[in-house]
């Protein structure tokens, strides 16, 4: 049985700097100075570093299990990105903490846990949970590729272009971590029922983290900001039915990651992106092929 879902998928490593682009950062970034969105967005930024830690140990754990040569380079490719997102969101969160963002503070806690988590659970439900969380991250990554409105609201350059360079790479390898799941015999009870526990749990966990931010900032305070901001933020997409029934739809007993064919998606932005012309190539640390 063929271990990887997509033989002919390619999984580069660009060797990326965005720290330039991050210089001048206002403390609300996002459009129109928007309270929540700002600070969902460094919330979910704080997450990152470790989180892609995490998925980096979950599938390095089975790497020597897999034979398959195509899915051991997705794997090779996988690792790689994973350390590049969790470099440049550091970076990211290094200068939010500036500005006042506890980004630090959400850094440690979900070092704690999910380290922990790494010591006592049975490294199979480790990787049951990594193949969850990448399907969240791929489903926001389509959402912000696809969708001109919910890009639109990252209105600093840089933000926007990490965001984006983070989003395709993301789709590029979405169904990595699940083909391994499947190639070392995970079952589907652990991959369903992992999702269940996550999609409320992680959306908690994200509200909760938010809403301490907010209570930090001076802005949050002022009459009719927060309400303002609510009202504007339940029309994005990130807040959207189509997004949870997206989410959802991990839950089918014959759910694949591929089964949303995003490689128009990925081939337009990685031309636009890292094409001759591309948008990012003067932020790339080497001439690593897109």
């Amino acid at each position: 049985m063929q271990q990887t879902s997509d033989p002919h998928r390619s999984v580069p490593t660009r060797r990326i700097s965005f720290e330039p682009t991050l210089a001048g950062l206002p403390r609300h970034f996002a459009a129109e100075g928007d309270l929540i969105r700002s600070h969902l967005t460094a919330m979910l930024s704080a997450m990152f570093p470790d989180g892609e830690d995490f998925f980096v140990r979950s599938v390095r754990h089975y790497r020597a299990e897999i034979t398959d040569p195509a899915l051991k380079e997705q794997v090779r490719g996988f690792i790689g990105q994973e350390a590049t997102h969790g470099r440049e969101h550091r970076e990211l969160n290094e200068r939010l903490a500036e500005l006042g963002y506890p980004t630090a503070r959400l850094e440690r806690i979900t070092r704690f846990g999910l380290g922990m988590r790494t010591r006592y659970a049975p490294p199979i439900a480790n990787l049951a949970l990594t193949a969850a969380l990448e399907h969240f991250t791929a489903t926001m990554a389509e959402s912000l590729l696809a969708n001109d409105e919910l890009r639109s609201e990252f209105a600093h350059d840089g933000i926007r272009d990490l965001f984006l360079w983070h989003a395709l790479e993301e789709s590029e390898h979405k169904a990595v971590a699940f083909d391994v799941y499947r190639a070392v015999g995970g079952s589907e009870r652990i991959r369903v029922w992992t999702m269940k526990g996550l999609r409320p749990g992680f959306i908690a966990w994200t509200a909760v983290h938010v809403a301490l931010s907010l209570l930090r900032d001076p802005a949050a305070r002022e009459r009719g900001a927060l309400r303002r901001s609510w009202r504007s933020f339940k029309q994005s997409k990130l807040a959207s039915r189509e997004m949870w029934e997206q989410l959802k739809d991990y839950d089918r007993s014959d759910f694949h990651p591929n089964d949303r064919d995003t490689s128009a998606l990925e081939a337009t932005w990685r031309e636009r992106l890292f094409g001759t012309e591309g948008e990012l190539n003067g932020l790339l640390a080497t001439s690593a092929a897109a």
